[in-house]
């Protein structure tokens, strides 16, 4: 790769990951491409040197921004090694995951505009519902895969629909409050009738 092939592709990676996070701080819609490329160090004109449009930027960085979750939520539930799932819940329910959201989880910040959005935004964010939830079957305990799935269904939603209302609330303590309550149960063992 020539030195102003290895430049362009430094450049387009650089303004996709800068997407990526402002996306997930500020939703699809807010980030301006102007802004992104002045961000990123580069004109507005060259813009369509990397992208066809700023849909095709915006479903490439929600994309990006749902695929680095993964690694996050993988390296958490790594933590706690006696209880891998306690430490997926504790990582993804603390207020630091709260108050970074440019660095956070995209499914938090995406799942209205997927909802909405081009098939290939949707098929990113299922990808990574689809990874969340083998990773969180994985550290359940129990040998019925049925219920496991069911208890990792339970658990991401829990914990994703926590976390937004935790960002959304005014009140710091019932911010903090969100998230601590949702923690403690979903890490208390399950009952069995």
């Amino acid at each position: 790769m020539g030195h102003s092939r290895a430049a362009k592709a430094e450049s387009r990676e650089r303004v996709l990951r800068i997407t990526a996070r402002r996306v997930r701080e500020e939703g699809m819609t807010r980030p301006g491409v102007a802004d992104l490329m002045k961000e990123a160090g580069l004109t507005h004109g060259g813009f369509y040197k990397h992208f066809a449009s700023r849909d095709d930027l915006m479903n490439q960085a929600a994309a990006l921004a749902l695929a680095d979750g993964e690694t996050k939520m993988a390296e958490a539930a790594r933590q706690n090694r006696e209880e891998p799932r306690t430490g997926l819940i504790d990582s993804y329910l603390s207020t630091r995951h709260r108050d970074a959201p440019g660095t956070g989880c995209a499914l938090v910040t995406l799942g209205a505009a997927a909802g909405r959005g081009a098939a290939e935004v949707k098929e990113a964010y299922e990808t990574q519902v689809r990874s969340y939830l083998a990773l969180i079957g994985e550290t359940g305990d129990g040998d019925d895969p049925d219920e496991a799935h069911a208890d990792a269904i339970l658990t991401l939603s829990a914990m994703v629909g926590a976390l937004l209302m935790s960002r959304a609330v005014a009140d710091p303590r019932l911010s903090d409050q969100l998230l601590r309550t949702v923690a403690e149960r979903l890490k208390r063992p399950a009952v069995n009738d």
